[in-house]
């Protein structure tokens, strides 16, 4: 059953937090538009050939996740609805880049799953925190 009322502090602070997290995401796909394979520090011959191989829009979905979640954040802190399907819209894009980069190149083999798939996990978890959030706040009628 919903229920409604003012919207308590913590909603704000996580939607903060959501719109913090988004924000660093921006930044580093920005410094990769930027440095390309050094975005992450010194590249090496691998880095750069396996990031000079990828296709033309690979950037562009990194740019659509980010960019999705930093507005759904926004979102959520005016509190509207919109919030939702700009989560999702972020979390598909995100799922696309990494499917991606996991099943059409052999970054996991060189560098090892320990060192590869942990920090695209947690992304992944924070994106579908960030919808269920959303869910949540709309069941409660704080987001509409």
């Amino acid at each position: 059953m919903a229920q409604s009322g003012l919207v308590p502090i913590w909603f704000y602070v996580v939607a903060m937090l959501l719109a913090l997290w988004n924000a660093i995401g921006c930044y580093f796909c920005f410094q990769q538009f930027r440095l390309g394979a050094e975005a992450m520090g010194p590249a090496t011959e691998y880095d750069r050939t396996l990031y000079g191989r990828l296709p033309w829009w690979y950037n562009y979905c990194y740019a659509l996740a980010v960019g999705a979640g930093t507005l759904g954040a926004l979102a959520l802190l005016i509190n509207s609805s919109l919030a939702h399907p700009l989560f999702v819209i972020s979390l598909v894009a995100l799922v696309l880049q990494f499917g991606y980069l996991f099943a059409t190149t052999d970054i996991i083999r060189q560098k090892g799953v320990g060192k590869v798939v942990p920090f695209p996990l947690v992304i992944a978890a924070i994106g579908v925190f960030a919808i269920w959030f959303t869910a949540y706040a709309q069941a409660r009628l704080w987001v509409m």
